[in-house]
């Protein structure tokens, strides 16, 4: 054995932090990008925002008005020429923009033309929406409880959930009172009958019959049906989800009329009485992307409002030629990191563009005709077509979604597997779902289709589909069984 010197080639793939950066911002939504250059922001001085109605005060005209083109997709019956527009590649352009990146759609100006804010604008709030609790709790308030029955009221509060209902239990309740208050299970369920009382009628019960009847019992005595619906309520509340009238009719020993009506009577009632004043935000869906018809082309652009307006601080850039030592590395580091985020936010909106134009020309007959004209698309194909990997593509259509004349779809509904036809083809299973609730829609309501009277019509449009899978779509788009279905007409 002694010391000796070798060479060796090999081949090996390294995640540089710019590259893992790059990754990381292609699967995040909107909102998250957001907050991510916030952040980050936030911690480089190099790095400022252009906010709404204001403007960069160093930069020119000519790169507020860079515009990041947009591109047309040719639908089936068109030629292949000019699916793509002249638009350049970003690494071509010879070094990163100093400018806020302005992602819009062709023919739109990047400059701002809203006047700058004050300080002094009058900015409206609304406000806060009142919660359950909260609108319980101002009626307890003035309600004639002693004491006593005030904390196992407020306790019994705290634990409805946001359907107004107690899913807890009694025990549970009864446990965490104060053991000094020396109440019983009975003390709680006088408060929690009073309870009930409060608006809205109903809060605090403790299943579905227990509110539906609560809310019967206030009805005036000489209300028609009311017994009547209060007996369904109490013994026959499975059978009247299934509206089986004819067999509650013949257990209760009442006229087919009578309970039809009583039923209407408990369909008026509220099964989610706490629903009306919950205050879950609702969440709004702004498209990355939209694709619009331009004569016989889809033209794919992405979204201006949605891309962020990114840009180098000149002042702080102009005085990286005056720092000195520590400083000047530091800057200039900060300088090369702010370069880089840029330089992968175009990377990421020109992939987003590629890939959705990709897309577009994939399902161009489901933006003209509907979903039954859905065509199967999985991410390889996608992938081989912008010779990029099978997980980018994964990565940037999650959670980005695409504004179409037929709504607004997350860019994943557009892939789907597909189902082999008579004639050698395939449809995806988003098209036969479509026409699997078409042919439900359009059903006999007195003679409802079975799941393989669905499948026998699906192979008379020559698409080849078992049973099973008709049931599956079937449940996945929540449509009740046949012979429920023909309970419910």
């Amino acid at each position: 054995m002694k010391p000796a010197l070798q060479f060796r080639l090999h081949q090996q793939l390294t995640l540089t932090p710019q590259l893992q950066q790059a990754i990381k911002l292609l699967q995040l939504s909107q909102l998250e990008l957001e907050a991510e250059l916030r952040q980050i922001a936030e911690g480089n001085p190099l790095l400022e925002f252009e906010e709404e109605g204001e403007e960069l005060e160093t930069l020119d005209d000519d790169a507020l008005k860079a515009d990041y083109p947009s591109v047309e997709s040719t639908t089936a019956g068109s030629s292949g020429d000019g699916d793509e527009s002249d638009s350049t590649d970003w690494a071509d352009r010879g070094g990163v923009s100093e400018s806020p990146m302005d992602f819009s759609h062709q023919g739109s100006s990047g400059s701002s033309s809203a006047p700058s804010r004050g300080d002094d604008d009058f900015e409206p709030q609304n406000a806060a929406p009142e919660t359950l609790q909260q609108h319980l709790v101002w009626q307890l308030n003035l309600a004639s409880f002693d004491p006593r029955q005030h904390l196992i009221a407020t306790v019994l509060i705290d634990a409805l959930n946001s359907a107004g209902y107690l899913t807890e239990g009694l025990e549970a309740i009864l446990a965490a009172l104060p053991a000094e208050l020396m109440a019983s299970i009975d003390d709680v369920e006088a408060v929690r009958r009073q309870l009930q009382g409060f608006d809205p009628i109903g809060v605090g019960s403790l299943d579905l019959r227990d509110c539906l009847r609560v809310q019967l019992e206030q009805f005036d005595p000489d209300t028609e049906q009311r017994e009547l619906a209060l007996r369904i309520v109490d013994a026959e509340l499975e059978l009247l989800a299934r509206n089986d009238i004819v067999r509650i009719a013949r257990r209760l020993r009442a006229s087919e009329d009578d309970v039809a009506a009583a039923a209407v009577l408990i369909r008026s009632l509220d099964p989610r009485p706490g629903a009306a004043l919950d205050t879950t935000p609702v969440e709004y869906v702004a498209p990355d992307v939209y694709a619009i018809r331009d004569g016989n082309r889809w033209r794919v652009s992405l979204n201006a409002d949605c891309q962020p307006r990114l840009g180098l601080n000149q002042h702080y850039c102009g005085l990286i030629a005056q720092a000195r030592g520590e400083d000047a590395s530091w800057m200039r580091g900060q300088l090369q990191e702010a370069r880089w985020l840029i330089k992968s936010l175009e990377s990421r909106a020109e992939t987003l563009l590629k890939v959705a134009d990709a897309i577009v020309r994939r399902q161009s007959a489901f933006l003209d005709y509907g979903p039954e004209a859905m065509h199967p698309l999985v991410l390889r194909e996608v992938a081989e077509e912008v010779g990029m990997h099978e997980s980018t593509i994964s990565r940037v259509t999650t959670r980005k979604y695409m504004h179409t004349p037929r709504g607004t779809f997350e860019l994943k509904y557009f892939f789907s597997s597909g189902v082999s036809t008579e004639d050698g083809g395939s449809a995806s299973a988003t098209a036969i779902q479509a026409m699997l609730r078409k042919l439900v829609d359009t059903e006999d309501s007195r003679k409802p289709l079975s799941d393989q009277a669905i499948a026998e019509e699906l192979r008379r449009k020559g698409i080849q589909v078992a049973r099973r899978t008709v049931a599956k779509y079937r449940e996945g788009l929540r449509i009740p069984s046949s012979s429920e279905r023909q309970r419910a007409s």
